[in-house]
């Protein structure tokens, strides 16, 4: 589309009802100026006037926490924060992307080698993402970009899986039709990041993204996940997702998330298996007291976690799909107090005077009327999530910011579509 005629079409609405399915809640405004000065953006840094708008979301873990590194279920979700592009094809064989998010420099479509030292940047996930369209047999090309994302890092909705996952779908659109699926761009932007970036993240985050709304994941089968989209409007039923960031940091934890994938492997060993997904409940339970006696009592106690949860959230997909609401509500809970109590990543043993995750859920117990609350993501540090009924909201974020900061809470809903061109 024209410049010109692109920003005629947003300043007389003619856009508003794709944006309504990207923000979900009436941010007419406020969608408009972002679209608009991403645009101003893009023309004072490139000259191309022929443009594309693209979006994709950030995700929250709804369930199956630490689930998916033993190849289990998750039931996740898109969010109404997303990362968006103006793009225009070049002529050349570079992308360059300019944004104030990222540190993303020029990258050359001719070498599409790991660079060691683009280690850990954002400049990794452009070349792995194009390797891995490149190695599954689909065309790429030289493209400009300037984004502006709202999925900020560290609030756990992974700023960088919807940033893979963007560049995946530009590339889909501009240079195959359109006709990379959506799991497709899924597992090449987990390729970017595990042999790129360097980072050995599983794929519940990409998936989530790229597909949108709640969707149910098993990962039993790495090669071919089982993927079932769940049509449930949270919004509807009256409800706002609700993450409570707690401060601290995840920097010096990596050896700590690292025990809670040995211990459960530990355990998937005792058995012969790579993964405790290929484990049962009763055997598990058969063979306890030498589990118990060979790794102790908290590799017991995560594999209770997992064993639980993994089938708590076929119990949650189920709830949503029958419409009940009350009983998926119970079952967040019950999901949180599994990881307080059996996976045990509310608070670091080892500093066991500051438990802000664990603060933080008291105070949602003791004010929400009806609701839910439960450690969100890796846990140890960070943010909680909340499922709060609309009435509660502002009491609830009150109770939040009184305790922590102004500007703690992040007001999230559900959307229904994933990473998409918006024109």
């Amino acid at each position: 589309m024209n410049i010109e005629n692109c920003k005629t079409s947003i300043n007389q609405g003619q856009l508003d009802e794709a944006f309504k399915k990207l923000t979900v809640t009436d941010q007419q405004i406020l969608t408009r100026n972002r679209w608009l000065n991403l645009i101003d953006d893009f023309s004072e840094y490139f000259n191309e006037t022929e443009i594309y708008g693209f979006s994709a979301p950030g995700r929250t873990e709804i369930g199956g926490n630490h689930t998916d590194h033993q190849q289990g279920r998750v039931l996740a979700a898109a969010v109404n924060l997303d990362t968006i592009a103006i793009v225009s094809k070049n002529v050349s064989s570079e992308i360059r992307i300019i944004s104030k998010g990222y540190d993303v420099k020029t990258v050359n479509l001719g070498d599409l080698n790991v660079k060691t030292e683009e280690k850990h940047t954002t400049a990794a996930l452009v070349r792995g993402v194009c390797a891995g369209f490149v190695q599954r047999g689909y065309s790429i090309g030289g493209f400009n970009a300037v984004i502006d994302s709202q999925v900020l890092s560290g609030s756990g909705i992974s700023s960088s899986a919807a940033f893979e996952v963007l560049i995946g779908q530009i590339l889909s659109d501009l240079f195959n039709q359109g006709n990379v699926s959506a799991q497709a761009i899924a597992k090449i932007g987990q390729y970017a990041e595990n042999e790129y970036f360097k980072k050995p993240c599983g794929l519940m985050d990409q998936m989530a993204s790229a597909i949108g709304g709640f969707v149910f994941i098993d990962f039993y089968d790495l090669n071919d996940p089982v993927v079932e989209p769940i049509d449930y409007n949270l919004e509807k039923a009256g409800y706002v997702l609700c993450l409570t960031d707690t401060g601290g940091s995840h920097e010096n934890l990596s050896e700590a998330y690292g025990l809670m994938v040995k211990e459960m492997k530990d355990v998937a060993d005792y058995f012969g298996h790579p993964v405790l997904s290929r484990v049962t409940m009763d055997i598990f339970l058969e063979h306890l007291p030498q589990i118990k006696e060979k790794f102790g009592d908290r590799s017991c106690l995560r594999a209770f976690h997992f064993l639980d949860e993994t089938n708590r959230v076929i119990e949650q997909k189920n709830s949503l799909k029958a419409n009940d609401l009350q009983s998926f509500l119970k079952l967040v809970i019950e999901s949180g107090h599994s990881s307080y109590m059996y996976l045990q990543n509310v608070y670091m043993p080892t500093d066991s005077m500051n438990q802000p995750l664990a603060l933080a859920l008291a105070v949602s117990q003791h004010t929400l009327i009806q609701g839910a609350y439960r450690v969100h993501g890796g846990g140890l540090a960070g943010t909680i999530q909340a499922f709060v009924q609309k009435e509660q909201l502002v009491e609830y974020n009150h109770s939040m910011e009184h305790i922590f900061k102004v500007g703690c809470t992040y007001n999230l809903a559900i959307r229904s579509v994933g990473s998409l061109q918006v024109f």
